[in-house]
């Protein structure tokens, strides 16, 4: 088994706790729906948030979602000038056999034009 990186983001339309934890959700679900990874396959799940973003923790998302013995943490991105506003992040580390290559990193919504190279 190997220790991979699975990163994702997504854009919510206000700063909004139940939007926040519906569109949290969401990647969520998707990074583990197009990597076929379980709870049990993650070891730790870093959330990052622009600065706009304070009505709510991104984790509390994934505790709802049954990430219960998984290490979360939530942190703020730092303020650029011009970036994106509004954003969740998240890069999620996991055991895997799978290669690298295989991993598929998921940009939803607004977000996706942070990597117009890889967004699905």
């Amino acid at each position: 088994m190997a220790v991979l990186a699975v990163r994702g983001a997504i854009q919510v339309d206000a700063d909004d706790r139940d939007q926040i934890l519906e569109r949290t959700a969401e990647l969520v679900t998707e990074v583990m729906t197009r990597n076929a990874i379980t709870t049990d396959d993650v070891i730790s799940v870093i959330f990052t948030a622009t600065p706009d973003l304070t009505a709510e923790f991104p984790a509390l998302a994934a505790r709802k979602l049954g990430f219960h013995e998984v290490p979360l943490l939530c942190t703020t991105e730092i303020g650029v000038p011009h970036a994106l506003p509004r954003v969740i992040r998240l890069m999620a580390h996991i055991e895997s056999d799978r290669p690298r290559s295989d991993i598929q990193h998921v940009y939803l919504r607004g977000a996706a034009a942070l990597r117009v190279d890889i967004a699905q």
